[in-house]
């Protein structure tokens, strides 16, 4: 004869008041760690939560203290965001650090049109603010902590910390030049976001301070896909004057790029030189190590994570704002070289 399973029972609050014999508020301060319990009261509530297995729920606990330790952050959705390595190390150093701190990460994909329903948490990361501008603005008005990554917003009071994408660019240019290189081409990024429009405004401020020739035909807009950089390769290569080198907005470009060049009987860096952005670890294992520009990008996670906590302790009034560039640094590899005038 089949014996029915009994259902698992549920311990709540009151078991454990019950087993401490103590009042149920008495448990709820222990919980929430106040210091006003007595001792003797705080031992035994803990060995009963032991002996009980009790696992606080989450929600009481922000209704208890009226603060959350959830941290969201809001990535604008993208195709083949989950291969991306700038994505992926974002995520990467704002979780690590959020552990640190005992605070949760939600992880939110908006398709930057969508609501974002900011109740029950306690700050927000925006990786960047593309066409969803009112989320960020919205969870401002609510008075919930945030701060902007990947983007510095000049004309909001908010807190943001971006990378300094427009000197980058000019160190490229700088270096290719300084290299002899007159005839360097620029595939871009998505210029709808900020870093990859700096980007393209650095290239072409530091070719004009070179008295270097910013021709049409050299800037070569994409979404940031690689299928789009092979396209843009194709184009460029084909032309009758092709540029003797190439500054790509992503490294992940860049390496699709020298594949055409090679396809195409071109040596890299011989025929053409490379430079990329990101120093994303794959682009050290093809048969030339990539040149390129390597961004804090853990760096500005992690900042973000700090300052946002600073913030969800003091208030969103009490804490100043600050805003900050974050320096690159030019990573020489064997993609480029010297070329004749």
């Amino acid at each position: 004869m089949r014996r029915r399973k009994e259902p698992s029972k549920t311990i709540s609050i009151t078991d454990v008041a019950r087993l401490a014999k103590v009042s149920i508020s008495t448990v709820s301060r222990v919980i929430n760690k106040s210091p006003s319990v007595k001792e003797r009261n705080r031992k035994r509530v803990l060995e009963a939560v032991e002996q009980l297995n009790f696992q606080p729920s989450v929600l009481a606990q922000r209704l208890a203290t009226g603060k959350s330790s959830v941290v969201a952050l809001v990535i604008p959705r993208y195709e083949g965001i989950f291969y991306s390595f700038y994505a992926l190390e974002l995520i990467r150093g704002i979780g690590t650090l959020t552990a640190a701190l005992k605070l949760d990460l939600l992880l939110h994909l908006t398709d930057t049109h969508s609501a974002f329903n900011v109740r029950g948490v306690g700050g927000v990361i925006f990786a960047d603010v593309i066409a969803n501008r009112g989320q960020l603005e919205e969870a401002m008005r609510l008075g919930v902590p945030s701060i902007v990554i990947n983007n510095y917003v000049e004309e909001l009071p908010v807190n943001c910390i971006a990378i300094d994408n427009r000197g980058a660019a000019e160190s490229v240019v700088d270096y290719l030049s300084g290299l002899g290189h007159t005839r360097i081409a620029h595939i871009t990024g998505d210029v709808i976001t900020q870093a990859a429009a700096h980007r393209l405004e650095g290239y072409v401020s530091a070719m004009r301070k070179r008295k270097l020739v910013v021709r049409e035909d050299y800037i070569i807009k994409t979404d940031y896909s690689r299928g789009q950089a092979r396209q843009a390769a194709e184009s460029m290569l084909s032309l009758t004057e092709r540029p003797t080198a190439v500054f790509v907005a992503s490294d992940s470009m860049a390496l699709e790029v020298m594949s055409v060049a090679n396809e195409k009987g071109l040596k890299i860096p011989q025929d053409l030189s490379v430079v990329g952005f990101d120093d994303n670890p794959s682009g050290l294992y093809g048969p030339v190590s990539l040149t390129t520009v390597r961004q804090p990008l853990v760096k500005m996670a992690q900042d973000s994570v700090k300052e946002l906590s600073v913030i969800m302790n003091l208030g969103v009034k009490k804490a100043p704002v600050k805003k900050v560039y974050l320096p690159t640094e030019l990573v020489v590899r064997e993609s480029c070289q010297h070329v004749s005038p």
